[in-house]
């Protein structure tokens, strides 16, 4: 949504700058393109200019002197769910993968992550140095999510509601997360991208889950999965509970 809305208003502004362009250089706006950083014309390569300098005549002119501006609102044509809980609620859907590998001490309850795998079809990786930043910081909040973070309520009183009590991991406790982009063009999405904000934390804590129950045979259904749940449920699963 945010992709398109700002894909749309820059093709506004492009047109504004053309049409200057084409009063600036007294030539037909049919005639102009934007590229490279310029304004070139076809018909007459020497008028061919740079962006800024049009920019700075427009804004600067004794008359009629402008800024460049637009507002764009999208709203993709989604179905929202109804009573019957049938709907279409995203023009693009996103979809990821992630693998863990992790070793459990059967003594202490203690997880290590030893590798950690994300892969998402981000559609169309128009900054991928980016979306690789989205999908680490996403493992790193849902590993936090799976093994330490909780809200502790005694009727209804939060009881750690500092980050004193309330444990967040830290760099030093951070893993590798080799992300891995998929790129299959969505439709409805700007250039065929899609979203990339809550995709990279949600397969976190259950694939962490099932790398632990594929290491020691526990089946964990509650967050975080601290280690002395971790001990607890192997110690009944051993009949030394």
């Amino acid at each position: 949504m945010a992709g398109n809305s700002a894909l749309y208003a820059a093709q506004q502004v492009r047109e504004q700058i053309l049409n200057s362009a084409a009063d600036i250089l007294a030539t037909p706006r049919d005639g102009l393109d934007l590229e490279g950083g310029l304004v070139v014309c076809a018909d007459d390569p020497e008028k061919t200019t740079k962006i800024e300098k049009v920019l700075r005549k427009a804004h600067f002119a004794s008359a009629g002197n402008t800024m460049f501006m637009a507002a764009y609102f999208y709203e993709p044509p989604t179905d929202l769910l109804a009573g019957d809980f049938k709907g279409n609620y995203s023009m693009a859907y996103a979809w990821g993968c992630h693998g863990v590998e992790v070793e459990v001490d059967r003594r202490t309850g203690q997880i290590d992550i030893v590798r950690y795998i994300a892969a998402h079809d981000v559609g169309k990786a128009i900054n991928p140095l980016l979306l690789r930043g989205q999908i680490l910081g996403g493992g790193l909040q849902g590993i936090g999510w799976a093994l330490a973070e909780e809200m502790i309520f005694d009727q209804g009183k939060l009881l750690n509601p500092n980050f004193r009590d309330y444990k967040m991991l830290t760099a030093l406790d951070s893993v590798d997360v080799e992300p891995i982009l998929v790129e299959d063009p969505a439709a409805a999405g700007p250039y065929g991208a899609k979203g990339i904000g809550e995709p990279g934390l949600l397969p976190t804590a259950p694939a962490i889950a099932n790398a632990i129950y594929d290491a020691v045979g526990i089946r964990l259904r509650k967050l975080p999965m601290k280690p002395e749940m971790v001990l607890a449920a192997i110690m009944e699963a051993e009949g030394r509970g």
